[in-house]
């Protein structure tokens, strides 16, 4: 059975650490595959539009 696992956050060393974290306790023959994406959104509440950006992975595994 195929299952997912989702990471989000708003710096990438974050993401990154969280990420290795899963994949140190999971067993190298259940890993299938990794998707990693960036958005990019600016703070309109803010004077100089800030902007804010979400990492995340989305690790596929057999269970």
């Amino acid at each position: 059975m195929l299952q997912v696992k989702i990471f989000e956050a708003e710096h990438e060393e974050d993401l990154e650490e969280a990420v290795n974290g899963f994949l140190a306790e999971l067993q190298q023959s259940k890993f299938v595959e990794i998707q990693y994406q960036v958005s990019i959104a600016a703070d309109e509440e803010t004077e100089d539009f800030e902007s804010l950006y979400s990492f995340s992975a989305m690790i596929l595994y057999k269970k």
